[in-house]
């Protein structure tokens, strides 16, 4: 019997396996050896380098006979160049498995090296005009921060250096063979990384929650990252050797990151893509500061959703009164910036107004994100918001 009427589905895709715990980085040797690897490569940045964390992680494989060679040259946000020559490079070594360690950056470089490596033309793929197919090489991330969710996602953010702009690629193929969570590798993160990166996991929440492609499932992470976040993100800056704290923010990260993975974000993404790729502004810091500014315009198409997150972050009951909802939560997301000590205007960051036209024009052309938001941006639109964001907010 063949059924004609069409069927109404949602693909839920995560890593094959999730390893979530305290020391559970030293589990690594034995999940690379399931893979029957002889050679690894490890992928991190100059910073979780200098921490001593990389040395270890090779010692611990070198122990079990694997030969381990490191790529260690990301500073900052990496771009399409530097990942055209780090694949190269990793090419060239025979590698049996790639393990990522750090954050967002050194993982995103990680995962699609790994999904690059085997290709004979990589170059269709880095421009976006076809997707990465099957990855042949296994790949395991370790998260060094709370906030990206790129252990569990599809995606990956690189700089376009030629067009001044970030772009993502997407595909399955990204996704790692297993992500092993450990929070105690996040008790030595700087709490202006581990502000930055935790509401960057909110917005992950937040976005997800609301987005077109959002269902039942992803709803189910997403509430429970918002729900966490407001219990342990203060304390994770402000106290960053609390354990709880660190834990309960892994936490966040992690569902935040599943929810984006299958459900995707939207325009606070959208217009941070132009300030990382022209003015070098980290991820995190973008969206933290772009999140207020940005749901205060989209969130009145989503009166009943934001009801829910305002009885999430505990700002009380709305049911009565659901338009005020909005309204609480978006003064809970202005507060968060000069709680955390985060920036609070594009001006503070060294935005040039007369740029923010140009901006405009570039977040308005991000429609794969502007289409998954509940609410028509219009390039005048996403200007206005871009200027109040550069003003900040006059309580």
């Amino acid at each position: 019997m063949i059924k004609s009427n069409k069927i109404t589905y949602h693909d839920f895709r995560t890593p094959n396996n999730i390893r979530f715990g305290q020391d559970t980085f030293y589990t690594l040797p034995e999940e690379v050896k399931r893979f029957n690897a002889n050679k690894a490569v490890i992928v991190s940045d100059k910073g979780i380098l200098s921490t001593g964390l990389i040395d270890e992680a090779k010692k611990l494989l070198e122990h079990e006979g694997l030969t381990v060679t490191l790529f260690t040259d990301i500073q900052g946000e990496p771009s399409f160049s530097l990942l055209q020559n780090a694949t190269r490079e990793i090419e060239a070594s025979k590698t049996d498995i790639v393990i990522g360690i750090g954050g967002g950056s050194a993982m995103d470089t990680a995962k699609t090296i790994a999904a690059l490596l085997g290709k004979e033309d990589i170059q269709p793929y880095l421009s976006g005009n076809e997707t990465i197919p099957e990855r042949t090489i296994p790949c395991i991330l370790l998260p060094t921060t709370s906030g990206t969710g790129a252990e569990v996602t599809m995606n990956a953010i690189f700089g376009d250096e030629e067009q001044s702009v970030k772009r993502g690629l997407v595909s399955p193929a990204l996704l790692p063979d297993m992500a092993i969570i450990d929070p105690n590798l996040t008790l030595s993160c700087p709490p202006r990384v581990t502000a930055a990166s935790g509401v960057d996991a909110f917005t992950h929440a937040l976005e997800s929650f609301v987005a077109v492609r959002a269902n039942t499932l992803t709803k189910m992470y997403s509430e429970k990252a918002m729900e966490l976040f407001p219990k342990h993100i203060h304390n994770a800056v402000q106290n960053g050797s609390n354990v709880g704290a660190r834990i309960g923010m892994s936490l966040v990260s992690n569902y935040a990151g599943i929810a984006l993975a299958n459900a995707g974000v939207g325009a606070v993404h959208a217009l941070a893509y132009p300030l990382g790729g022209t003015y070098h502004i980290e991820h995190g810091v973008a969206n933290a500061l772009l999140l207020p500014f940005v749901f205060e315009v989209t969130g009145k198409t989503c009166t009943p959703e934001m009801v829910r997150v305002a009885a999430l972050l505990k700002l009380g009951d709305f049911t009565d009164h659901p338009d005020q909802a909005l309204n609480a939560i978006v003064h809970f997301l202005y507060q968060l910036l000069p709680d955390l000590d985060l920036p609070t205007s594009l001006e503070e960051l060294g935005v040039d107004s007369n740029a923010l036209p140009t901006l405009a024009e570039q977040a308005f052309k991000v429609t794969r994100l502007l289409s998954n938001t509940p609410y028509r941006l219009t390039e005048q639109k996403i200007l206005e918001i871009y200027r109040n964001a550069f003003k900040g907010k006059n309580e």
